[in-house]
């Protein structure tokens, strides 16, 4: 029986919609009976406008559906005789009521003639299901949607192209049945499961009692897929079963999930369950935790121990497939939680092994963390567990995904898996992490900073939703944590930004497409956290490698800003001399491969770098860095710059560097020490002379390589190896160019090496 209705006013909308099927109705039959099709077309889908209604409940709607249903019987009997005596072609037909001015008559209308269209075989069973199920998505109300559903399930039930059938087509027309009939099944699940959330809060168990009033509907789907011949028990166990175990799980209903798996257990064979004991058994721990998962159980085992009993041959099979230990593993997880309830922390520590190695189970069988994600229960319990523990737990996960190369696609399973393993990832309350060696720390660590490289997803939006994600559980981790985690983030988003290379858009509001843009904000915000630490030369470095990448994109003002924030931290927080000479390089190795800059801003950052060079702490590292500016001037690129004055302007200010070093050492060593950065410089000179830059002549060259055999000789002290050694390496070279003949032969053939 369907629920009543409620209220005076429902029964005059019942009574207006049968009046309205009733006149149509009238009108339809009196044009069938003069032959009238275009008028029969015409009162048959105002007959079945009345089904539009949203004003019944399903119990009145189910009275006006029949009532429509009766009528469209006749219909469909008048549509055959009229193909049969040759009035009218069926694929005429079929074309034709599909001009139907209103989207769920013309539905009726076209499973019916459907229907005859399949009797008359002028087309394949299968191909006219699969048009039928796909256009019938066009109705995504719930209520209408399940009775539209309904009536195709019912006037194709006998239509089905299985074996044995008179519509059997070719060796994979049973595979075309079994689809027809699972995506009904699936579509209807969807819709019926729809109807919850539907109306007011208050509302809410009248809903429910509706809906379990209407689930027969939707069941009678899987009592037609038990009856289909060619549903053997390879394809129920490879196809059948697991598309409906999965549509069970993901629908998240608990009263959907209870009736779905009863009817499971009830319309397929003993034997079935007993092959495919393992399958089934594995959906239960994934149900929702209201799901009176004892009941069902209970069921299942009473059908199974009554097959048992009825066939004593078949016992053999029960040892074979183990199906008692299946059972009590299927129980014992199910009960893990309910066992828990109301405790503190575990401190038994044979419980607490126990529980690892349940915990741990569904990553060793299924070789897949996605299922344990799916286990509704399996956070609950990991709770239980204390702070040591739970990291021991969450790095077994870690591992697991590495192993099996686990891919983990959507935001909302990493936010479940960081869930579990929030140990790593942030301080627990009563945690002491003081106490942690270092290097177990680090190991630690590294392992998210892996995990965080093998999230990754296909779709744009869907990887920037992962970014968000990731982003928002480690910027929790606090400053121990941050400089092993950030940098991952940083690199896997510039990742994407590199796939979205020549996109753009607004980035305002939440719910934005991804863009370089929308990263490029996200991206700053993360490496800011890092200053807090502080942590500045990480910082640099990674703000230098978000520039090359807005580089990329063309986004110049990004770029620029990158290179300020790279340049404040260079003035502000790095004050030890080696770093400064780190992080100098890295922005003139950085600034070199920039394209994007226009003339005012990329002088703006040439004088700071150019500036900075000068002021470091010692004169070699000056000197070293100022050639080193020299590349900032002259690039190879198509359009790059080329500015041979400046180029030459670098190298004799570093001249003057190094005359001015050595002068220094004149002074305090009473030597003119080594003479490594003239060396160094000439190397400098011959590269851009092989460039073609004007401004270097063999003449220059010449002169500095004069100037170091001078100062060679006028240093008294023992000659520094490493020095002899690379002038010698140099000239050698020199000479190597000149034997090349060519143009190059030429240019060499001037400088006197020997």
């Amino acid at each position: 029986m369907l629920p009543d209705g409620g209220g005076d006013d429902e029964e005059r909308w019942l009574a207006e919609g049968i009046a309205g099927v009733q006149q149509n109705a009238f009108y339809m039959h009196r044009a069938l009976d003069s032959n009238n099709l275009k008028d029969a077309l015409k009162y048959s889908a105002q007959m079945l406008s009345e089904l539009r209604t949203s004003r019944l409940s399903p119990h009145k709607y189910y009275e006006l559906y029949m009532r429509a249903f009766d009528e469209m019987r006749k219909l469909e009997m008048f549509f055959r005789e009229e193909t049969r005596r040759g009035s009218c072609s069926v694929v005429d037909l079929y074309e034709l009521v599909q001009h139907a001015g209103n989207v769920l008559p013309r539905l009726y209308l076209l499973c019916t003639v459907g229907s005859v269209y399949i009797k008359s075989k002028e087309a394949p069973a299968k191909d006219v299901l699969k048009d039928l199920v796909e256009m019938c998505r066009g109705i995504q109300h719930p209520l209408r949607g399940l009775f539209l559903r309904s009536y195709l399930s019912q006037i194709s039930r006998d239509k089905l192209p299985d074996i044995g059938s008179e519509y059997e087509g070719d060796a994979d027309s049973i595979n075309d049945a079994v689809e027809f009939v699972l995506q009904n099944f699936i579509e209807m699940n969807k819709l019926w499961v729809r109807m919850q959330h539907q109306g007011p809060v208050r509302e809410k168990d009248k809903r429910g009692k509706e809906r379990n009033e209407l689930r027969d509907l939707v069941g009678k789907n899987l009592h037609v897929l038990s009856q289909i011949e060619g549903v053997d028990l390879e394809m129920y166990k490879e196809n059948v079963l697991p598309r409906i175990s999965e549509q069970v799980v993901n629908c998240k209903d608990d009263l959907a999930q209870f009736y779905l798996m009863d009817c499971i257990i009830q319309v397929f064979p003993d034997e079935y369950h007993l092959q495919t004991l393992e399958t089934l058994l594995s959906a239960f721990p994934q149900l929702q935790p209201s799901v009176d998962i004892k009941t069902v159980l209970s069921q299942l085992m009473d059908r199974l121990s009554n097959y048992a009993a009825t066939s004593p041959e078949v016992l053999p099979e029960f040892l074979q497939v183990e199906a008692f230990a299946k059972f009590s593993n299927a129980i014992g997880k199910g009960a893990c939680v309910k066992k828990l309830s109301g405790k503190e922390k575990l401190e038994d520590s044979r419980a607490t092994k126990q529980i690892v190695a349940l915990l741990s189970a569904p990553l060793e069988k299924y070789s897949n963390i996605v299922t344990a994600l799916e286990l509704s229960n399996y956070p609950r319990v990991m709770d239980y567990l204390d702070n040591a523990t739970t990291k021991v737990m969450a790095l077994v996960i870690i591992q697991s995904i590495m192993k099996n190369t686990t891919c983990i696609s959507t935001s909302d399973k990493i936010e479940a898996l960081f869930d579990l393993i929030k140990g790593l990832i942030k301080d627990m309350d009563g945690a002491q992490d003081d106490e942690l060696d270092e290097e177990d720390f680090k190991e630690e660590q590294n392992s998210v900073a892996r995990l965080i490289h093998m999230l990754h997803n296909d779709d744009h939006d869907e990887m920037l939703k992962i970014l968000c994600t990731v982003q928002k559980h480690i910027l929790q981790g606090g400053p121990k944590r941050l400089p092993f985690t950030v940098p991952s983030l940083v690199f896997s988003a510039l990742k994407l930004v590199r796939r979205l290379q020549g996109q753009d858009g607004d980035v305002t509001g939440e719910e934005v497409p991804a863009t370089p843009k929308k990263i490029f904000q996200i991206l700053h915000q993360t490496i800011e956290a890092l200053q807090c630490i502080p942590c500045p030369e990480l910082s640099l470095r990674l703000y230098l490698q978000c520039a090359e990448a807005a580089n990329d994109c063309d986004l110049e003002p990004v770029a620029y800003e990158f290179f300020t924030q790279a340049f404040i931290l260079y003035e502000e927080e790095i004050a030890d001399s080696k770093a400064q000479i780190t992080a100098l390089h890295l922005i003139i190795g950085t600034l070199q491969r920039m394209n994007i800059f226009g003339v005012e801003n990329r002088d703006t950052l040439t004088h700071k770098t150019t500036g900075y060079s000068a002021k470091l702490l010692k004169k070699p590292d000056q000197c070293r860095a100022v050639y080193a500016c020299s590349h900032l001037f002259w690039t190879d690129d198509q359009d790059g710059i080329m500015d041979g004055e400046r180029v030459l302007l670098c190298l004799k200010r570093a001249l003057r560097i190094a005359n001015a070093a050595q002068q220094m050492a004149n002074v305090s060593k009473g030597s003119s020490g080594s003479v490594i950065l003239f060396i160094e410089i000439l190397n400098k000179y011959l590269y851009f002379f092989e460039k073609g830059i004007p401004q270097i002549t063999n003449t220059v060259i010449q002169d500095l390589i004069e100037l170091i055999r001078t100062e060679k000789q006028n240093d008294s002290s023992a000659s520094d190896p490493s020095a002899e050694a690379f002038f010698a390496s140099t000239l050698r070279y020199i000479e190597f160019q000149k034997q090349k003949g060519g143009s190059i032969g030429e240019k060499y053939e001037q400088i006197k090496a020997s």
